[in-house]
């Protein structure tokens, strides 16, 4: 859960700080699609700023190509994230010719968030379940920054080949609340996809990641994530890490790649950003942050953000 100024807030005291993280990993807004597919096809995924994709593979077989990683094969029961939202194709073999963008395609409308897709060249048939998504919270956003170009996991992996059963039976017919069950299932897949990198992956002992799984560190870093306009010094900060002030300075700065207290301050801006697409107003933000005027909030904002809160807030939406 996030409170109105997008700090995280729950019913039990956390206490694993990347498992914190993966908690606030949860979708907003985004647009899912059951494609039925007959061979030859091929799909263009367009990019979108501040957006992850995701493809299940219900029946048949895709071949899913993504800038930056290998092309790969995708059969019955895999599920493949695009976290960067980099635009991408996926289609039914290497070599088949594009058909278009997959959003100009004719659709049928189920709702306002959720299409079916029938297309293809009459061949062998492919059932896939799409979606596109967004993070809100900060550090869920930050998380999904540093992944690979794709994560991909597939029905061999216990909970994981649960999940992917029930979501594939799921997009197997229209339903009434399909749209809402298929979003709960993405956001369990896209936390076991990102769990089995960090688990796996060297890169995710490093940077930012790392961090978060240092017992210090980590402590320090999900304090000023749950309450970032927190009274926060380096040595209130050690204190939270059980450290000297010089040692635990030196020590973030190595594993985050910034100093505490910069660090601090460009969380307050994002968690700020949250607010503002939530529909605070500036002069509130400005206030519970402790700034002299809404100028001087204004002012830090672009300077953390590089842009201004007004942008921020006229493109903001509800959180979904």
């Amino acid at each position: 859960m996030t409170n109105s100024t997008g700090a995280a807030t729950y019913p039990w005291t956390p206490v694993d700080p990347l498992g914190e993280a993966l908690h606030l990993l949860r979708m907003r807004g985004g647009f899912y699609c059951r494609s039925e597919l007959s061979a030859p096809w091929g799909l263009e995924m367009p990019a979108f700023a501040d957006s992850s994709s995701f493809h299940l593979v219900v029946s048949g077989e895709a071949w899913l190509d993504v800038p930056g990683a290998p092309p790969a094969r995708m059969l019955p029961g895999e599920f493949a994230v695009v976290p960067h939202g980099t635009g991408h194709l996926i289609r039914s073999e290497p070599a088949a010719a594009r058909s278009g963008r997959v959003d100009t395609l004719p659709q049928q409308m189920i709702g306002d968030h959720y299409s079916v897709l029938r297309h293809g060249g009459g061949g062998d048939p492919t059932v896939l379940v799409c979606g596109i998504v967004e993070f809100d919270h900060p550090t869920a956003r930050r998380l999904v920054s540093l992944l690979p170009p794709v994560l991909r996991i597939d029905s061999s992996r216990g909970t994981a080949s649960q999940v992917l059963a029930l979501m594939a039976d799921e997009a197997r017919r229209v339903r009434p609340g399909g749209e809402a069950v298929l979003t709960r299932f993405a956001d369990i897949l896209v936390i076991l996809a990102i769990r089995t990198w960090v688990e796996s992956d060297p890169a995710a002992r490093d940077g930012w990641v790392g961090a978060l799984q240092d017992p210090q560190v980590g402590r320090a870093l999900a304090a000023v994530h749950r309450s970032p306009e927190g009274p926060w010094s380096v040595a209130e900060l050690a204190r939270e890490a059980s450290m000297s002030r010089s040692a635990f300075a030196a020590r973030f700065t190595e594993l985050v790649g910034e100093p505490p207290m910069r660090y601090v301050a460009r969380w307050r801006m994002e968690t700020a950003a949250v607010a503002l697409r939530r529909g605070a107003t500036v002069g509130e933000l400005a206030a519970r942050s402790g700034y002299e005027s809404e100028a001087a909030f204004a002012r830090a904002f672009k300077r953390a953000t590089g842009t201004t809160p007004g942008a921020v807030r006229r493109r903001g939406t509800p959180s979904a």
